[in-house]
């Protein structure tokens, strides 16, 4: 799965239920009806603040994420982004 543009504004799909567990959280899509796990508290940080955040790489330093571990986190949201639990932000 190709890493996500992190100079684009992101968010969770609207239809996206997020559960944190001890582990990190569960994402369900009412929609397609899959279920992720993110496994990194640090990644859940990310996918919660991206509402908030001009871009995805601004949720991420907002998380605390060094810009050695941006090519992990890219990759992560890429994924998700894949399954449909993150969609990019249009303008509003």
């Amino acid at each position: 799965m190709p890493a996500l543009d992190l100079d684009r504004a992101w968010d969770l799909h609207p239809q996206v239920s997020v559960r944190p567990e001890p582990f990190g959280a569960l994402l369900y899509h009412f929609g397609t009806r899959k279920l992720s796990f993110l496994k990194d508290r640090v990644l859940l940080e990310v996918v919660r603040s991206l509402k908030d955040a001009p871009s995805a790489r601004a949720a991420c330093a907002a998380a605390g994420v060094p810009e050695t571990d941006l090519p992990r986190f890219g990759a992560a949201l890429g994924a998700l982004a894949g399954s449909s639990m993150v969609v990019e932000r249009t303008p509003a």
